[in-house]
């Protein structure tokens, strides 16, 4: 059985996979918190059950709430299916530290600041992860030239 916690470039990306994940179910929780705030339902049996108000449409703040999550799984879930492929390319632990962590810096940065109603740091976070994305692609590309065999 192979032993994947004693290879380090897995380590890294596991601790990649959990703290997205945990970025990811935060917002998702947040999202149901702000709705609950905003004590409106979109669900005819959530208004029977509750006693709320049914809404035609989420209210600003939950609308917000869920494009924030929208967006970090639309940005993350490539990511980490590239950083997955990138661990069994044979990536180096060195090289995937600093790909996973600026990406997940700017993941969780741009939550913060897309919260918080900041411009243009939103933007900016959101151009770091994508530019992380982007290198990450370009290295895994490198490593299957690299671990490509030679054409007879």
């Amino acid at each position: 059985m192979n032993n994947w916690l004693g290879n380090p470039t897995f380590v890294v990306y596991a601790i990649t996979c959990l703290i997205l994940s945990v970025n990811v179910l935060f917002l998702w929780a947040y999202s149901g918190f702000v709705r609950y705030k905003t004590k409106t339902v979109m669900n005819e049996e959530d208004a029977a059950r509750y006693g709320a108000p049914l809404a035609e449409s989420d209210p600003r703040p939950v609308a917000r709430v869920l494009r924030v999550h929208c967006n970090a799984e639309a940005s993350i879930y490539p990511f980490l299916l590239l950083g997955l492929v990138f661990v069994l390319a044979g990536g180096s632990a060195r090289t995937g530290a600093i790909i996973f962590g600026i990406f997940t810096a700017a993941r969780l940065l741009h939550s913060v600041c897309y919260l918080a109603h900041r411009q243009p740091w939103r933007t900016n976070f959101f151009s770091v992860g994508l530019l992380a994305t982007v290198a990450l692609i370009v290295d895994i590309i490198w490593l299957m030239i690299q671990g490509a065999p030679a054409t007879p």
